[in-house]
């Protein structure tokens, strides 16, 4: 435990988080104990967020009992951002993705038949709240009102949960809520003021060259430096095309772009890899060729893998 909190230190230190703030965050890691229970959902991310300003917005809320709202366009790392929260304050971490089928049963649970008796098979809303967790309500903005419904008394000043049939659930003292959104997905829609008003809101900026670089440094140590720069500028290029209105948002994805360069190990050529990953997101011909073209300019075809990473015989 104390390995892990010298690295987590470590980490805050090199993100230049105040001293102030990372005192506190590592005496809310001594506060509050994990329930044995719980140990499975504790773990450290792949990969850390980059980024001072929302770092130091986020830890300041969550320490002082406020839940956040991390909103804005896709691929800004808000799902690292979460991950990484969790993690820095030692917390279990459960994950919510909203959906049309989710209601308040998947939330807080259903009722079950065991041993012999009808006892309830408990959600991750409810799991969260019990052991003091770190509860991810991903895309928040798709929840339907009975699902809103569960909410309002769970992110609130009440911090309690009435299950009908069973007692009410009062809110572990280190418990949070961190609700993710992105504009304009389907099925989305705006969220209600009453839940905002239980939210302090971040707006997460876009990946910038710096971060793209940091980002896949983290992800491939061993990937050669021009690789990454032409990797992270192609991102940007995309980038730029999807908030200029030139392509949808469907190729502007930083996972896709992860799991192209992690095939290219098995000796996929890099081209191909990009195909799968990037360029075959979009289904319209025309910006399909718009995303090739921008890809050419940045991957040479004649790329191998050991253009890619340092590989040592």
């Amino acid at each position: 435990m104390e390995t892990e909190e010298k690295n987590i230190r470590a980490y805050l230190e090199e993100m230049r988080i105040g001293e102030e703030l990372i005192f506190e965050v590592l005496d809310f890691r001594n506060t509050y104990d994990i329930d044995e229970t719980a140990l499975d959902h504790v773990s450290k991310p792949e990969v850390l967020f980059y980024g001072k300003e929302i770092l130091e917005m986020a830890i300041a809320a969550l320490l002082h009992g406020e839940n956040i709202l991390l909103s804005g366009a896709k691929a800004t790392g808000k799902n690292v951002l979460c991950e990484t929260l969790a993690w820095v304050f030692g917390r279990p971490s459960y994950n919510v993705s909203f959906h049309v089928n989710t209601d308040s049963a998947a939330l807080i649970g259903t009722d079950t038949f065991k041993n012999n008796e009808v006892q309830l098979r408990k959600g991750p809303v409810y799991e969260c709240a019990e052991y003091g967790g770190f509860g991810i309500l991903d895309e928040i903005n798709m929840a339907k009102n009975d699902a809103v419904s569960v909410l309002h008394a769970t992110l609130d000043h009440r911090r309690s949960i009435d299950v009908p049939g069973y007692s009410r659930i009062e809110l572990h003292p280190a418990t949070r809520f961190i609700g993710t959104m992105n504009y304009g997905y389907a099925g989305t829609k705006e969220l209600n003021e009453a839940l905002i008003s239980r939210f302090m809101v971040i707006d997460m900026p876009p990946l910038d060259l710096e971060t793209l670089h940091i980002l896949l440094n983290q992800y491939f140590p061993d990937a050669k430096r021009e690789a990454v720069e032409q990797f992270a500028g192609l991102f940007q290029d995309l980038q730029t095309k999807a908030s200029n209105g030139e392509i949808s948002t469907k190729s502007l994805d930083f996972r896709g772009l992860v799991g192209a360069i992690r095939t290219m190990r098995s000796g996929l050529a890099p081209l191909q890899a990009i195909q799968m990953g990037i360029v075959n997101k979009s289904f319209d011909i025309f910006e399909k060729e718009m995303i090739e073209d921008a890809v050419l300019t940045r991957i040479p075809e004649n790329w191998t893998k050991k253009d890619i990473f340092e590989i040592t015989e």
